[in-house]
């Protein structure tokens, strides 16, 4: 970390919204559109989210699934088939009651979540149990109309992936559900260097109409909890009620086994929040735009601008995101404070008096170590420099998260542990009456997930005092 806080951004603990904000804007990620709720997304912030998706892409073809794109528009008619679904979307949806200038008989509503056009269209092409699994994604924007907007975590509109999935059995069909579970996990440990909590969602916080839903949560530094990612089991209710069937091995019609899962730009508010500090972005090696940025000092001396070019290339073709700033309108100085700004995992610097020794210095935004290497060993090390950049920085979020976990065995000290920030662990009989109760009682804590223990024998609710049937990790909420 720099030893000079960057006075262009608001201090975390002075105002950790508007420090938020100020990073949004000053690492150019993202600007306000016109219309209120809605953001730009610029290439620095959309690159980030560029590396999500090709993993993304990567580990979900690798269980069979295929990328699909569906209408942005449902029909008010189809979209009121789903009961359940319908209340719990229809405060948020934008409704289009005209189209090239008559007022349509079958207002239009733009997409808040694309089950009901998945279901529209596996009706229409599933037909036998040959037919199945269904394994499609796709790469979208929703519209949900939300009453507070926040860049990245809550907004009018932002990008995700939707899976929607069908599948013979409920074994494959929960099966699918624990693989993506697994696979937005792991991609919270290996490349956002984020430590998950991974679990199911109680009765009352699942998902609309679903049978099931799982998450996995992340704890910000301001100790809100993230949702970070959700995988739901819905059954056949879906199928059901959107008329999608199939003949069965059994010769009888039969309603398949509907999955959904997603995650959405809102993993970039997450590593904003999890590993930024008062000078800025500090990104995971693994999703930076720009993974290693190279300064040159003193620029217009000989061999200066051809050395620093040559390690450019040479980083590039190692398949580095390396970055040359030759702006010689700036300086040095200015540069060191922009790219830690920016959040760029690796600066190197080359000067003179470094070359002269065939030196280069290193420094690693994660923590602000310096080092110098021999030049021409960097390409051959960086790789490693990186991987230990996110082992520190996994590291750090993880001793972060554990250390702001604690247990409560009574509301008293529930409401406590969550005045304070972080994860609070508890026991408690899971009706929905009791989960409404504590957040109450709380002032908005939450049921995150359920965790994978049970309540020890004898352990009763402390709402109602009833026996316990689970113990669930609570927090407040973005």
């Amino acid at each position: 970390m720099s030893a000079m806080k960057n006075d262009a951004i608001t201090g975390r603990d002075v105002d950790f919204a508007q420090w938020y904000t100020d990073v949004c804007r000053k690492a150019e990620l993202m600007d306000y559109g016109s219309v209120k709720g809605f953001i730009d997304y610029l290439p620095y912030g959309y690159a980030i989210w560029e590396e999500i998706q090709s993993y993304l892409n990567r580990r979900f073809k690798a269980i069979g699934t295929e990328n699909v794109y569906l209408p942005t528009l449902i029909p008010s008619s189809l979209f009121n088939k789903e009961k359940e679904h319908v209340e719990g979307f229809a405060p948020e949806t934008l409704v289009c009651t005209i189209g090239g200038g008559k007022e349509l008989d079958d207002p239009l509503i733009v997409r808040p979540t694309s089950e009901v056009l998945f279901s529209d269209m596996y009706r229409r092409i599933v037909g036998s149990y040959r037919d199945l699994p269904k394994i499609y994604n796709q790469w979208c924007s929703v519209v949900r109309w939300e009453k507070t907007t926040r860049p990245f975590l809550r907004g009018a509109e932002f990008l995700w992936q939707e899976g929607h999935c069908l599948f013979e059995t409920g074994e494959e069909a929960r099966k699918n559900v624990q693989d993506v579970l697994d696979i937005y996990y792991e991609l919270g440990r290996d490349v956002l260097a984020i430590p998950f909590l991974k679990g199911r969602k109680t009765e009352r916080e699942k998902f609309a109409g679903a049978e099931a839903t799982y998450t996995v949560e992340a704890l910000m530094h301001d100790g809100k909890a993230l949702q970070c990612g959700t995988s739901h089991y819905f059954g056949t209710g879906f199928s059901e009620a959107y008329g999608i069937s199939f003949q069965g091995r059994a010769n009888r019609l039969e309603a398949p086994h509907y999955t959904t899962w997603g995650v959405s730009t809102r993993l970039i508010g997450a590593i904003i929040m999890v590993h930024g500090d008062d000078n800025g972005l500090v990104l995971p090696p693994y999703v930076a735009p720009i993974q290693v940025a190279i300064i040159p000092i003193r620029q217009k001396t000989p061999g200066v601008l051809e050395a620093a070019r040559k390690l450019k290339d040479d980083l590039l073709a190692a398949g580095i995101r390396a970055k040359l700033d030759e702006d010689d309108s700036k300086t040095p100085g200015w540069k060191f404070s922009e790219y830690e700004m920016k959040g760029v995992p690796v600066r190197i610097e080359v000067g003179p008096r470094d070359l002269e020794k065939g030196e280069c210095t290193l420094a690693r935004r994660v923590d602000g170590e310096k080092k110098t290497m021999p030049i021409g060993e960097v390409t051959s090390q960086i790789k490693g420099v990186l991987s230990e950049i996110h082992e520190k920085m996994l590291s750090l979020a993880l001793e972060s998260r554990l250390s702001r976990t604690r247990e409560a065995r009574s509301i008293e000290e529930l409401d406590e542990a969550l005045s304070q920030g972080g994860f609070c662990k508890m026991a408690f009989c899971g009706k929905e009456e009791c989960e409404l109760r504590i957040k109450e009682i709380t002032n908005g804590g939450t049921a995150r997930c359920i965790a994978e223990v049970v309540p020890a024998e004898g352990t009763l609710c402390p709402v109602c005092g009833e026996p316990a049937t689970i113990v669930c990790y609570f927090a407040k909420a973005y």
